[in-house]
């Protein structure tokens, strides 16, 4: 399952703001819970995030892994965690940034036997949904249900997104 950061794991910052200090990471309630029964039945959880905020200048590389660190600490708490973290650094015009598939292409690269087909993003963006569909792998889209999207499911949250992933009778 790949996994978007912010507004998916994590309290997203305001419009036009971004996640640039530990102490800005807030976990969304239910989202560890979700992650470690994800990371319990067994199913790797990897990272893909959109952090333009980096190619801007307002968080530095360092800045970014403290902020990853906080992250996995708070999901290590609770304990859940992130089996790989996929990064897009840049603004645009590279073909790792969502809603292109470049960071899912890295981790099947990456990860021997991981076939995106057989593969879910969940994310709260139309952006995230249409990078797994570049990629050929499923959506779980998390918003208000009855809101317009293409993922193959809507859901309030992470929480309802593994209930569906971990469903034997559901085929997404």
């Amino acid at each position: 399952m790949f996994l978007d950061r912010d507004g998916t794991l994590n309290v997203k910052a305001p419009e036009g703001a971004y996640v640039t200090c530990p102490e800005d990471v807030v976990l969304l309630p239910g989202a560890a819970a979700a992650l470690r029964r994800l990371n319990l039945a067994g199913i790797p959880a990897l990272l893909v995030t959109n952090q333009r905020c980096i190619g801007r200048g307002l968080l530095t590389d360092a800045g970014y892994a403290a902020v990853a660190a906080r992250l996995r600490d708070l999901l290590a708490t609770a304990g859940a965690r992130l089996d790989g973290e996929y990064v897009c650094p840049h603004e645009g015009g590279c073909a790792c940034r969502k809603p292109l598939p470049g960071m899912l292409h890295r981790a099947a690269a990456d990860r021997r036997g991981l076939r995106l087909h057989r593969c879910v993003l969940v994310g709260d963006a139309e952006s995230d949904v249409a990078a797994a569909h570049a990629a050929r792998a499923a959506a779980i889209r998390l918003g208000t249900p009855g809101t317009s999207t293409a993922a193959e499911a809507m859901v309030a949250d992470l929480a309802s997104a593994v209930d569906l992933v971990l469903d034997p009778l559901r085929e997404l």
